[in-house]
This record gives structure tokens, sequence and C-alpha cells, in this order.
């Protein structure tokens, strides 16, 4: 019998403080910085406002942000957002109305979420690889009375049909469209005084990928300490420290781990795109500790050729958190082998926020692994009836902790059951306690009477050194109800008989995909994360 049970959560909470001494975020400070402090949280709580307050009264004159445009101070970033936000509040902006943010990583958008929630207005954080369909009927649904937008999604806009006064967060060129506002106007004719604060504060409303149908709207307000003691007990951040967030901030991981840089009075490195070998190059030229990732960044950078791996050295690197969608095994191990034991596994959502990690240690001895429960997050395996199952059968992951969202902005939540809230996810625990996610609960399909999880084949067919994508979606099929196809993208030949004996070698027959097929790309949104729906929808030519 294991030593485990289904139910996992560790024995005891660290004590947040000796956490983040350890981390360097408890240090001596005057009176009058404790007393700024103490205003800060007190106004604005801990959300996004609360905690840039406190950053600013810490570290005034630290970096806080690098961008493709240069570096501005805490200090220099708080003024901004405080004049863009008297500029709103002159356009009629206020507590409870709704600005929808568009924009890619730069100082721009940090400005901008700052100014909003300052007001106790809520942004609205829009995926800039949403269709004109998706940002009109999200728009429309989450009531936005504003757009800030970078430029570049200009005619997305319009073709979209939502129409609301507009700002523009990034000009491509050395001026605006004519007229057209810019928060680099609003901010040169606002105050820059500190603002009071809001009777409540805003919200920033993330919305959920839209792979499988119309995004929600999931509102965060105040933060909780127990999620980065949580984090800060696993992953060894230290205050100071410059942190490339590679991470579109849009997004939950992204722009929950700018929160932790701003906890920390940490420099966050930005860039509006993601290309591998600038990756690269941003973590030697700025000496980057630490890097926010989603998983297909790390597959990109590892596809350079091996001479141009080979000539980066990066030794100031001792973090890479990735998250935000599936993180292959075979990755994991290749990431390692090239940069050294840096890699962090963290498994978490929108609704439910950090539910595990996984350090090098777990993903050297297990590289599947989504590793163990934060020390703040209680984790149960259930099954259909709601029921715990034994450790090493395949559940459904439910999770507990502070952050639990309070729902959709557009009504529903998650299922919950005694407290704990579903991640959508299905796995085990392994003899050691480590959580192992084996799909999505609505992937599973069933062909010719036996389960399957693409995720399981998907992983199987990455290990051939051919491929380096690869994607598993269930079709109709007149004579076992669902087949499985396969969907790769590959580094060299290979044909189609190839992976289908690679995956009869290592896994059970009936899983096995019916078809493979063979794609430039496999198709993701921002967030990395695969597109079922297009491939569910796929026709051959």
């Amino acid at each position: 019998m294991s030593k485990h049970t289904a139910d996992s959560k560790s024995e005891s909470a660290p004590s947040p403080v000796s956490v983040f001494r350890k981390a360097g975020v408890v240090r001596p400070f005057g009176p009058v910085t404790l007393l700024k402090l103490g205003r800060a949280v007190a106004g604005n709580g801990l959300g996004l406002a609360g905690t840039w307050g406190a950053a600013v009264a810490r570290f005034p004159k630290r970096v806080a942000v690098i961008d493709d445009r240069g570096s501005l101070t805490y200090r220099e970033l708080d003024e901004r957002s405080n004049a863009l936000a008297d500029s709103l509040a002159r356009e009629g902006i206020g507590e409870g109305d709704g600005v929808a943010l568009m924009a890619r990583n730069h100082s721009g958008f940090i400005v901008a979420a700052v100014a909003v929630t300052k007001l106790g207005a809520h942004a609205l954080l829009i995926n800039t690889s949403f269709s004109g369909r998706q940002l009109k009927e999200v728009c429309e649904r989450e009531g936005a009375k504003m757009m800030i937008l970078d430029e570049e999604f200009s005619e997305l806009v319009d073709r979209s049909g939502f129409k609301v006064p507009r700002m523009l967060a990034w000009v491509e060129g050395t001026s605006a469209p004519t007229g057209v506002d810019t928060i680099e106007h609003a901010i040169d004719r606002g105050s820059r005084s500190k603002r009071r604060a809001p009777k409540e504060m805003g919200k920033l409303v993330i919305l959920t990928s839209g792979t499988t149908g119309t995004p929600k709207g999931a509102a965060r307000g105040a933060a909780h300490i127990d999620v980065p003691v949580g984090l800060l007990e696993r992953v060894p951040y230290k205050s100071g420290w410059r942190v490339h967030d590679a991470a579109p901030l849009f997004h939950f991981w992204g722009l929950s781990q700018f929160l932790i840089i701003l906890l920390m009075g940490n420099t966050a490195v930005l860039t509006r795109r993601f290309e591998a070998k600038s990756f690269l190059d941003v973590l030697k030229h700025h000496e980057c500790d630490a890097a926010i990732v989603i998983p297909v960044m790390l597959t990109r950078a590892l596809s350079l050729p091996k001479e141009t791996l080979d000539s980066y050295d990066l030794p100031h690197l001792k973090v890479v958190a990735a998250s935000g969608s599936s993180l292959p095994g075979e990755l994991a191990t290749a990431w390692m082998d090239a940069f050294g034991d840096n890699l962090y596994n963290i498994y978490g959502s929108t609704e439910v926020s950090l539910v595990s990690i996984a350090t090098p240690e777990d993903m050297r001895a297990h590289p599947h692994t989504s590793g163990r429960p934060a020390a703040t997050t209680t984790v149960k395996l259930l099954d259909e009836l709601g029921k715990e199952v034994p450790a090493g059968t395949t559940g459904r992951i439910f999770a507990g902790n502070s952050m639990l969202f309070d729902g959709y902005t557009g009504g529903g939540n998650k299922e919950v059951i005694d407290g704990l809230m579903s991640t959508g996810d299905v796995g085990y625990l392994d003899d050691e306690g480590r959580l192992v996610i084996e799909g999505r609960d609505d992937e599973m399909i069933v062909s010719g009477g036996e389960n399957v999880f693409p995720k399981e084949v998907e992983d199987c067919l990455v290990n051939h050194p051919a491929v380096a994508e690869a994607a598993c979606v269930g079709v109709d099929d007149p004579e076992f109800g669902t087949r499985l196809r396969a969907f790769v993208s590959v580094y060299g030949p290979v044909s189609e008989a190839d992976l289908k004996d690679h995956v009869k070698a290592h896994l059970a027959r009936f899983k096995v995909p019916r078809e493979v097929v063979f794609l430039e790309e496999i198709p993701r949104n921002a967030t990395g994360k695969i597109l079922k729906r297009e491939l569910a929808e796929w026709q051959e030519a």
C-alpha cells in the first residue's frame, strides 16, 4: 500500500515571516517607509494597486520595469499611473466601471492596469489572440466603457464593431494616428499627485483561454498572503532579482508572477514579442536571475541549432518557472540538461490559483509530474460520485486554498465539493505523493469501450526524436464510436507508420492513433495552449 493517500497537503503550513525573511522580502525599514507601506496596503488591499503601492513605498528608486523602450523606476511608474488615472477620471471612468486592456508586455500595460484599479474601476484583460467576435462578445458582456490598446490591434477592434472611446498604450511609429488619444498624452495632461484610495478596490478580470468555447471572465480582487507563501516556500526567488516575465501579462500566469515581482521588489524585464533566440539574448544581456515562461517557449528555444544553444552560458539564471499549459516531461529533462537544474513546473489555473509545484529534483525523478501540492493548498482526487480514490488511481483533481475565485463574471462557477474546487483535470498521486496530470476531464474519449486520455498519447509522441509538438483529439467513428486523431509537427522525416509503431511500443494498443496528420505548426493561442477546437474541426484539404 502506498504511504500517500489521494488527499495530499503539506503536514504543516510554513510561517509567512520565515518564508519572506528567507526570500529577502522582510527586512528593516525606517518608520517613514513603514508608514507608507501600511497606508498602501490599508487603502488598496493586496490586489494590484495595494501590492504596487507597497513596492513603491519600499523601493521607490529601484528599477521596476525594463522593456523595449528603456527602464523606469517604481516611483516613475507610480507617478505615471497617477497621472493616467487622473486623466481617465476626467474622461468619466470611476468606481465599478470596466476598462478593456488589450496590450502586449510593456510598461504601458502596467501603468494602465494600475491606473484603472486605482480608480476603483475594473481592468478587463483581453487576450491578444482573440478574434474580433470574441473581443466584442466579452467587452459587451463585461460592460467595458473604454478600451486601452496597442496600435496594432486597432484594425481588429474596428472590424469587431465594438465602439467605445479608445486610448493607445503603444504606438508603432513616432506619433499616434491623427485624432487618437494615447496614454502618453493622458499622462502629460494629468496630475502626478498621489490619489485617494477608492471605497472599493478595482479588480482585474482575467479571461479563460477560450480554447474549447467562449472565453469566461474571472475577477481577481484582493490577493491573500497564502499564495506567495506557497510559491516562495518551494521556489527560491530572492528580493532584488531581475526577472524576465516572458509569459503574457493578460494571462493569470504572467500576471500572478508580476505580482510576485512587485512583492519581492524585483525588476521585471519585458519584451512585446517572443522569439526563441531573442529570449536567450534577453536572459544573457540583462543577466536575468529568473524567467517566467509558458512551456512552448522552452520548446522553441530548444529547437534552435545546437551550435546556437551551445553559445549561451547563463550563469545568473537560477529559476525558470513554467506554467500555463502542459509541460512534456522530455522537455523538462532537455532544458535542464542544456541550462542546469533550474526548472520549476507550476500547476494551477485562473479559477483555483496555485495547486502544486514540481522542483527540478521532482522532475529528474518523474519527468511528467506536476509536483507536490503547495504548502498552502489542499488537493484531493475524487471519483464521479465525489468520493476519494486510492493513491495511484486516476481521479478528478480538486483543490482548496485562500484564492479560489468567486465565479465567472457572466454567471456560473466550477464544481465545488466540501470547499474544494474542480481544476477540470484528471490525474493521480504517485508513491512519493507527486501529482501526475493525465489530461482534461472533458477531453477523455471512449474508443471501442476503452478510456483514452489524449495527453498520455501526446507525451508519448513528443518523446519520439523526430516530433517537435503533438496534439490528439477524438473524432467520430462509425465502428468505434470515437477514434483518436493525432496532429504532429516534426523536425525531420518520419512516417505515419513509424509514429504509430512508436506509440504501440510504449502504450496499450487501443491508445494508438487511428491516423496521424502532419502540420507545419500546432495551432496555439497567445498563452501557449493548443487550440483543440480548431483541430477537432480540421478537414483535409
